[in-house]
């Protein structure tokens, strides 16, 4: 009752979300083969799964910040159309000219523009650890992503080697290719590192924008996820070359769809490990509150 009543006292009403409902739904509807596009991808692409972890990122982040709803009014609404107009002009240039990532983004912020209009600036100020989320819905054009890929790939496949070795276990590799007996593994078939790279991105993300820890900390969370997406791609890979080597093709397919989504709460953990040994050693990790962070 309480928390109701503050938001009444500050202003909000039923109409704020049914209006942002509407202009949402709106903003959908007029940028809906964008939206459709990106269901696609995330649902029949490997290398853009992690799409469907982002409305569940965003909704967590709103959720750990709830609390600012009692000091904010629904002002500043004219944010929203400067947002859409944005938007829409991103949208438009990406269809014009065929640029993927223009098109999507533009749908993006299209529907945030909308949802602003509706609730107010104060709103996208005090979320903006949310809506920055909403990015990572954007595909990485396919020119990124192999820059990204390949080093990560080559860096893997050495690293996997070397453990092998380490445990005398005897693994050839040529490339990006180890061999197991007489199978063949292509890394970029069986561990993709930019499969789990932009995943495990968000997560780090996810993980240092729902912890309050200090400014400096959350820096370095999101410059260690590259680091991170390694050494998940490793242990993933040790099992999965195993697996490939002794199994049919069909078998070692499915563990290795499966282990890359066990790496995404695997990861989480080794963060919160990190965290919990800087705690131990008495190093200044954390704020004490995310309600006005």
């Amino acid at each position: 009752m309480t928390t109701l009543l503050s938001y009444r006292k500050n202003d909000w009403s039923s109409l704020h979300a049914a209006a942002a409902g509407v202009l949402g739904a709106a903003g959908l509807a007029v940028t809906w083969p964008a939206w459709s596009d990106l269901a696609r991808m995330a649902l029949r692409d490997e290398e853009s799964s992690h799409i469907l972890l982002v409305p569940l990122v965003f909704v967590g982040l709103v959720y750990v910040r709830r609390w600012r709803f009692r000091r904010l009014r629904p002002t500043g609404q004219w944010v929203g159309p400067a947002l859409i107009a944005g938007g829409w002009l991103l949208h438009s240039v990406g269809d014009r000219w065929l640029i993927q990532a223009f098109w999507h983004g533009g749908a993006v912020v299209t529907v945030v523009g909308c949802l602003i209009t509706a609730v107010g600036a104060q709103v996208l100020y005090r979320f903006l650890p949310a809506f920055l989320v909403l990015g990572f819905l954007v595909p990485v054009p396919g020119l990124v992503r192999q820059q990204i890929a390949l080093p990560l790939q080559t860096a893997t496949a050495r690293l996997t080697e070397w453990v092998f070795a380490f445990f005398g276990q005897e693994v050839g590799r040529s490339g990006n290719v180890l061999t197991v007996g007489t199978t063949e593994i292509a890394i970029a078939e069986a561990c993709n590192g930019l499969r789990m790279v932009f995943a495990l991105t968000l997560i780090s993300y996810a993980f240092a924008f729902s912890t309050p820890l200090r400014p400096y900390v959350r820096v370095l969370v999101l410059a260690a996820s590259p680091a991170l997406a390694i050494m998940a791609n490793i242990v993933r890979l040790i099992p999965t070359v195993w697996v490939y080597g002794r199994f049919s093709t069909p078998t070692a397919d499915l563990f290795h769809d499966l282990s890359g989504w066990v790496m995404l709460p695997l990861a989480f953990l080794i963060l919160m490990g990190v965290i919990g040994l800087l705690r131990w050693a008495l190093v200044p990790v954390t704020r004490f509150t995310l309600a006005y962070d």
